[in-house]
């Protein structure tokens, strides 16, 4: 069995990008998910339950990494307000690995494990209910196909919470993440804040040497605007990905964004039920800034506190169309990100725009179930299909002509329905009420039974939407 081969690349950065840090003495470890797939990926799926309890609940170092868990140093604009106390405040770098297949560096990252020098007062805790949240969002959005942090491990770590927003006391837990990087535009935000250009530049070479070694070749005045406009094209391709999977992430802050594009650190998140342009996730999001229509122009705005953190290290004038590099990807990485999902043949930018377009005008005329659409479409518009379906008076409107004329000039992909996951007459989603039913019977009589069944259906999902080969 191939077996993991751990780095130390992030303590090259050195002690002004972090704290060392220890984890809480949890009273108790009990493992409630461990993300075998990956695990097997990054060479690490030989370790027992014990073994995995001791090094994801009590955090004992691997050989080859980290001795001591790091706590990353980072600021951010929350909901376009600055915060410059904010750092890794309930989490830690805890190993770096390599991606077996395809050699990418990785982080472990945790979530609920301890207070830190930048926990601003708070427990330093995560409740098992915010746990299994996250697992169920990134397990849903990856059978989705967007690029987002995995959730790789889950421990009940035996502590009562008190929160304002679950009932209180409730149960708590420890997560860690796998993802491409922990580098945030708030790593970038801090050293800007502090006018420290020399770590700027070295922050900068750093992602370019392990993130995007492909510009390291390039004239150095052309390596800055270069990072920032490959950063606005990874993030550009996953937003448009996750407005294809009708996501919300809810809290798309500049600390929530990384510069390898992957959607992480979800919180208040929701998928659609029906199509709705400004469908909120957080409760407190009363003004609608990260509503499901809002997220590209978020991640728009991120982008723009990025580049402003690069003008000491090149000029507007270089920088500015490098920025511009994001709606242009963010437009194509929709159409495409659409066509993947309805496994349809793109046939030319053009069209693919107009197509797209014409879609999500009938969504918000008609505010059909989205999934549901999404799932009927899928190979074309087979007028049996579309009649059985629980969204058929949707396809009977004169709003879905254009659509239906548009899809008659596509290919399907082979086999786009070739799964028995298309047998049914609905698809599997994860709407609000679905993961409160998936939670109620572990708060109420500890039955993780619901939980698994639908970690095991979205499986099923993933392996629908791959294609053959992958399969």
């Amino acid at each position: 069995m191939p077996q993991a081969k751990f780095e130390t690349v992030h303590a090259g950065l050195g002690p002004d990008f972090f704290d060392p840090v220890e984890a809480a003495d949890f009273p108790r470890t009990v493992l409630r998910y461990r993300n075998r797939r990956w695990a097997e990926r990054v060479g690490l799926g030989g370790l027992s339950d014990e073994d995995w309890i001791a090094r994801f609940g009590w955090f004992e170092p691997f050989e080859g990494s980290f001795r001591t868990p790091l706590a990353l140093r980072y600021h951010g604009h929350q909901f376009q307000v600055y915060n410059p106390d904010l750092g890794d405040g309930r989490g830690f770098l805890f190993a770096q690995l390599r991606d077996l297949e395809d050699g990418r560096l990785l982080d472990l990252g945790t979530k609920g494990s301890g207070t830190t020098p930048w926990s601003r007062g708070g427990d330093g805790r995560l409740t098992l209910k915010g746990g299994v949240r996250e697992v169920l969002a990134t397990e849903m959005l990856e059978a989705l196909g967007v690029d987002t942090s995995k959730s790789f491990s889950l421990i009940e770590t035996g502590e009562s919470l008190m929160r304002n927003d679950e009932p209180s006391p409730t149960r708590s837990s420890v997560l860690v993440r796998l993802s491409h990087s922990h580098i945030r535009i708030g790593t970038f935000q801090r050293l800007a804040y502090l006018e420290d250009t020399e770590n700027i530049r070295r922050l900068v070479d750093h992602a370019i040497a392990h993130y995007y070694p492909h510009l390291g070749d390039l004239a150095e005045a052309q390596k800055v605007p270069a990072f920032l406009g490959a950063v606005c094209e990874a993030v550009a391709k996953t937003g448009a990905r996750m407005i294809a999977a009708g996501f919300v992430h809810g809290v798309l802050n500049s600390d929530n964004i990384n510069i390898t594009g992957e959607a992480f650190d979800y919180g208040p998140w929701r998928f659609l039920d029906r199509y709705e342009a400004g469908f909120t996730a957080a409760y407190f999001d009363q003004g609608g800034l990260y509503a499901f229509g809002r997220q590209p122009d978020a991640l728009a705005w991120n982008l723009t506190r990025l580049a402003e953190c690069l003008v000491p290290l090149s000029d507007i004038p270089k920088l500015e169309p490098a920025l511009n590099r994001f709606w242009p990807a963010f437009q194509r990485g929709l159409a495409l990100a659409v066509l993947e999902r309805l496994a349809l043949v793109p046939a030319g930018e053009d069209q693919d725009a107009e197509f797209t377009a014409a879609l999500f005008k009938f969504l918000g005329a008609i505010n059909p179930p989205f999934e549901q659409v999404i799932f009927d479409l899928r190979g074309g518009a087979d007028a049996e299909r579309l009649g059985a379906s629980p969204a058929a008076s949707a396809y009977a409107a004169a709003e879905f002509e254009p659509v239906r004329a548009a899809l008659s000039n596509y290919q399907a992909r082979p086999g786009a329905r070739a799964h028995p996951y298309f047998d049914r007459a609905r698809p599997r989603t994860m709407v609000i009420e679905e993961m409160e039913a998936l939670w109620a019977p572990i708060a109420d009589k500890d039955d993780w039974s619901a939980f698994e069944a639908a970690l095991e259906e979205i499986a099923e999902l993933r392996a629908a939407y791959a294609g053959p080969a992958d399969r």
